[in-house]
């Protein structure tokens, strides 16, 4: 073998190692999960039965304010998503730096909410929720960026 066959073959080599640490690491670290889009949009009305303790406060809390119903997308835990909001405190943020900010955090996720303020005007913002220490409060608001 000559020496620039031996150098192609290392190089080579090193390519499909990377190409495979690469993808293992993507296979690992599981999927990303749905798109914002694939998640429907839910009436939050007096019938509605909240899914959860965040649900369940948006519905009293805009039932207090006389603003049923309102509409929401509820995220979840969809690190995909965590990764297109931007807030005035996070831009992109990922679940390590969640944790660095708020320490002892249990849990985390992204609501969507749209209603008519008391002027009739539609408003539309992104919730970034966190749990610290069994409660849960508003960590962040602004939207996802496409």
């Amino acid at each position: 073998m000559t020496k620039a066959l031996k150098v192609i073959i290392i190089f080579l080599a090193i390519d499909a190692a990377a190409v495979g640490l690469y993808f293992g690491i993507k296979a690992v670290s599981g999927p990303g999960g749905k798109s914002p889009d694939e998640y429907p949009w839910v009436t939050v009305d007096d019938s509605y039965s909240p899914r959860n303790s965040v649900e369940d406060y948006l519905k009293t809390d805009a039932a207090q304010k006389g603003l049923l119903p309102i509409s929401i997308r509820n995220y979840g835990r969809n690190v995909s998503v965590l990764k297109k909001f931007h807030g005035s405190n996070f831009a992109g943020a990922n679940e390590a730096v969640l944790e660095m900010v708020h320490r002892g955090m249990q849990d985390w996720m992204i609501v969507d909410l749209r209603y008519k303020n008391e002027k009739q005007r539609p408003v539309e913002r992104t919730l970034l929720y966190v749990e610290v220490g069994g409660q849960w409060k508003v960590a962040d608001s602004g939207r996802l960026v496409k």
